[in-house]
């Protein structure tokens, strides 16, 4: 279980960025990314909401998931990427994505978060050792 998860929060995205508010544009940006950063999607689903046309996007990977969430109307987005590091480290992998994700947003804010997962499945292997 032992994982990463990034988070970005971001603001100030460019007003009529594609991203914001079309699933076939925010499909060819997560995919594209995914794909840079040597990652295997599995499945994958857009939604686009009633107006003013949010998008919340998924591409389901090998490695586990990366989540895009837009308001158009505020000019922002939330970006979720975590990785499984249980047979291969993909930390870099999920930074390469996190990066191509924010650079493609183009925020004027952004504020990032960092998480290493899966302490309660160490703690209980160890403790049956």
């Amino acid at each position: 279980m032992n994982g990463l998860h990034l988070t970005a929060d971001l603001g100030g995205c460019p007003p009529g960025l594609a991203a914001l508010t079309d699933a076939a544009a925010l499909r060819a940006c997560c995919m594209a990314a995914v794909h840079a950063a040597g990652l295997t999607p599995v499945g994958e689903l857009f939604y686009v909401f009633s107006p003013p046309g949010g998008v919340t996007g998924m591409v389901l990977l090998a490695e586990s998931h990366v989540a895009v969430h837009t308001w158009p109307e505020l000019g922002a987005a939330t970006l979720d990427v975590y990785v499984c590091n249980v047979g291969a480290d993909n930390t870099q992998r999920a930074e390469v994505l996190m990066c191509a994700l924010i650079a493609d947003f183009a925020p004027r804010e952004v504020e990032r978060h960092r998480l290493q997962r899966g302490a309660v499945a160490t703690a209980a292997d160890t403790r049956h050792a």
